[in-house]
């Protein structure tokens, strides 16, 4: 009998031991025994076999954790991995090699930006950037040698929406893999492989947990795919600790109706600061001013749970901003229970130049707000009397 993916979210989990436990339980081991030396040989000899061997490789806790994802996003199988980074390069190392290129939205968290432009040429692989808003412009930097393209949809801070048809349509003709980072979204808002994504990727460390407490990324998408990711994870170590995936697990239990709140709430703010005195712009993929608005009712049941805005005065009314918050949280996190500000200009994307700021957006004035789950009034009153005050 087939469910709605937010029942799938509560009821898949692994199999109930002996003790018919009713939660699933944590499977807090480094490895598994064996019946016999044969079935000992046999495991390690057929990577295809359903056996745990080692929590590195596997674990009955990671495994519940992954099919849920895999069910939620529409895949057919998935890896987890210790972070969201840990996701990223684990992708980018399993499928690019010296010689090759991938394409990017230049619109990408830091990190990832970091990756890009100085690790990955120390191995001969080489990278263009597309801006988002431009995506006709994707295809004059399709090379020969070209194997994976890359974004993130809402981009991070940006909030910048690509049209996910169009750019796997032109992937699939050139025979290129494309990796969406649905981390913004999450599958309870969008689902990238439905539109033609080969591989989807999150940090689960975000909306995925939701209360800011473990560290975890996830990767999914067709089983070969997945093998071959497996298969670099399993032998260089960013496995997802038990204890982490088991916390991720019972998050997804409240992921839909989580989502949905974040959204509800951060529309209401996106709405209440579009005409604030001190507010230049404000960006939203749910606001009808969104540049490509259209493409996210299409794409996403909501519009997400951030919200920026460009605060008037530059960087220094900016710090004023948040420093004269008195409940919202500064950190570097989003996608908790709780409201999150942050400047990123000064912290996550604080590693790319004045200029390759500019052409993604953040500009010295920029707050990204991760929208929590308290009460949009106490939110928006912590909001309205910090803007006062610079």
């Amino acid at each position: 009998m087939s469910k709605h993916p937010e029942t799938d979210a509560i009821r898949i989990q692994t199999a109930r031991t002996e003790q018919k436990e009713h939660s699933t339980p944590l499977f807090l081991t480094s490895s598994f025994t064996y019946d016999s030396a044969g079935d000992m040989a046999a495991a390690f000899a057929d990577d295809s076999l359903d056996v745990n061997i080692y929590s590195r490789f596997s674990n009955p806790t990671v495994d519940e954790f992954i099919s849920k994802m895999a069910a939620l996003e529409g895949a057919e199988d998935g890896i987890a991995t210790s972070t969201g980074m840990a996701a990223i390069f684990s992708t980018f190392m399993t499928f690019l090699g010296k010689g090759d290129h991938i394409i990017s939205a230049s619109a990408v968290f830091g990190s990832t930006h970091t990756i890009l432009t100085k690790y990955l040429p120390k191995w001969g692989i080489e990278h263009s950037y597309f801006n988002m808003n431009q995506p006709e412009t994707i295809a004059a930097l399709i090379k020969p040698n070209t194997k994976m393209l890359y974004l993130e949809t809402p981009s991070n801070p940006g909030l910048d929406i690509i049209n996910i048809e169009l750019v796997a349509t032109l992937c699939k003709k050139n025979k290129i893999l494309f990796v969406v980072d649905n981390c913004f979204a999450t599958p309870a808002v969008q689902q990238p492989l439905k539109y033609g994504a080969d591989l989807v990727l999150h940090s689960a460390t975000k909306f995925i947990d939701g209360q800011g407490r473990v560290l975890g990324g996830v990767v999914v998408g067709k089983k070969e795919l997945i093998h071959l990711l497996y298969l670099f994870v399993r032998n260089t170590g960013p496995s997802l600790s038990p204890f982490n995936a088991w916390i991720l697990s019972k998050s997804l239990e409240t992921l839909f109706i989580r989502m949905d709140k974040h959204a509800d709430n951060a529309l209401k703010i996106a709405e209440r600061l579009q005409h604030h005195p001190k507010v230049s712009q404000v960006k939203y993929p749910f606001l009808e001013d969104h540049p490509q608005y259209e493409i996210a009712k299409k794409q996403m049941s909501n519009g997400g749970g951030i919200v920026t805005f460009e605060v008037k005065g530059g960087i220094d009314s900016g710090r004023k901003f948040l420093n004269a918050l008195q409940m919202i949280s500064m950190t570097n996190n989003l996608g908790d229970s709780r409201s999150i500000a942050s400047h990123p200009a000064s912290t996550t994307h604080s590693k790319l130049t004045e200029e390759e700021r500019k052409a993604v957006g953040i500009t010295p004035g920029l707050i990204r707000i991760s929208v929590g789950l308290e009460h949009v009034e106490d939110i928006l009153n912590d909001i309205l009397q910090a803007l006062e005050k610079c």
